[in-house]
């Protein structure tokens, strides 16, 4: 890995890292929270949506499909598009989109501009994500890497247990365009951010598709994808329709899906630092812990979840779990190809995103068909299955 600042003949790279380059990399995680908000921002409008365009749970639900399958595909082909451009205005130019897609959001005169839309959201979110962490610890030296991955990926971790509540929040005050439109204004900052700190990034060694799927031969790696796509898919297909399970199950009024999504979140910001504690001591462990509990919050909600202490209750069960996911993730990647870290990474990426995408449709096609307590049992078979793959894995 090349790192932006240190010429090869300039010898070792000093420790000091000015305050400028501390906060572009802030700005890198301000810009990867906002494009996996924009992602999952649906998930806690979809009542409103659906209300609004006359269309079902389900159909509403391919905001969170449609952008999850075209981030998949992003995520693949953007590093590998780009070629040598500079990274800086890679970032800035995806961060550009995100903020044009949610106006489009604001302004969509039906369901269909709104889709439209969604897909321009997709492309931004595989892109940024996938370039993001590779980004931001090339902007330091190498001693402080490890932080500053760290603080890459809280932006993806802080949009996975606080920005879905934050938008759901701001549409439930207001109307769920005004929550399009606030995660427009908050793009216009971070690319504002971005502008003003980031320093050109030319292009490391070129990423190669059969590289990427070569790692596949690793078997701690087809282990690690393997969890990602049936914990994040069974998570998704509950998930996306929280509201209405939390409605229908519990009777939880409306108006305290907002505030009830937030305490989700922070549940998963504490799941977030006590998983990354167990799993620097024993990361199989902690990914087994954290599928056992979201397997059973998501099996046994609708039997003991129904009513408004009990459905609170697994609801922060629910996000302290899930909150351990991500870092524990990262920690086996590391473990798992050290040598090829972004490369694993983005494949996650790829996987991830697209896990989202099938956990919404398929979640939204059950809950159409049959019920939320049909999806929700759906999502626990997933999650349930996460154990075998984690379980069996090679040793990292």
């Amino acid at each position: 890995m090349t790192h932006i600042d240190a010429p090869a003949s300039a010898g070792p790279v000093p420790e000091h890292v000015s305050l400028k380059r501390w906060l572009a990399v802030a700005a890198v995680a301000v810009g990867t929270f906002l494009v996996v908000t924009a992602e999952q921002l649906p998930v806690g409008l979809l009542t409103s949506v659906g209300g609004d365009f006359g269309i079902s749970k389900g159909t509403a639900g391919l905001m969170v499909t449609v952008p999850g399958l075209v981030a998949a595909v992003s995520a693949l082909l953007v590093p590998v598009m780009i070629g040598r451009l500079d990274r800086r205005a890679v970032l800035i130019g995806l961060i550009t989109l995100m903020v044009v897609a949610n106006a489009l959001s604001f302004l969509a005169p039906n369901f269909p501009t709104l889709l439209a839309a969604r897909f321009l959201i997709g492309i931004s979110i595989g892109g940024f994500w996938a370039l993001a962490a590779g980004i931001a610890v090339r902007l330091v030296p190498e001693a402080h890497v490890g932080r500053a991955t760290s603080i890459a990926f809280g932006g993806a971790t802080a949009a996975n247990v606080l920005g879905v509540p934050a938008g759901t929040l701001i549409g439930g005050l207001t109307d769920w365009r005004i929550a399009f439109l606030t995660f427009a204004g908050l793009g216009l900052v971070a690319l504002s951010a971005l502008f003003a700190l980031l320093p050109r990034i030319p292009a490391d060694d070129p990423v190669r598709l059969g590289g990427m799927f070569g790692l596949f031969r690793i078997p701690a790696v087809r282990a690690l994808i393997t969890t990602t796509f049936l914990l994040v898919t069974g998570h998704l297909a509950a998930y996306t329709f929280v509201s209405p399970i939390l409605q229908e199950v519990s009777g939880v009024d409306e108006k305290l899906i907002g505030p009830l999504l937030l305490v989700f979140g922070v549940a998963g910001i504490v799941g977030t630092f006590a998983g990354g504690s167990a799993a620097a001591r024993n990361v199989r462990a902690t990914l087994v812990a954290v599928a056992v509990l979201i397997t059973l919050v998501l099996a046994l909600f609708p039997l003991v979840g129904v009513t408004l202490g009990t459905g609170v209750a697994f609801l922060v069960l629910w996000g302290l779990a899930f909150g351990g996911y991500p870092v524990a993730v990262q920690m086996w990647i590391f473990k798992a190809a050290p040598g090829h870290t972004e490369a694993v990474t983005a494949l996650n990426t790829v996987v991830f995103n697209l896990a989202i995408a099938l956990g919404a449709l398929f979640g939204g096609l059950i809950v159409d068909g049959a019920s939320t307590t049909a999806a929700l049992w759906f999502a626990a078979v997933l999650t349930a299955l996460t154990l075998l793959t984690v379980r069996t894995a090679r040793k990292v």
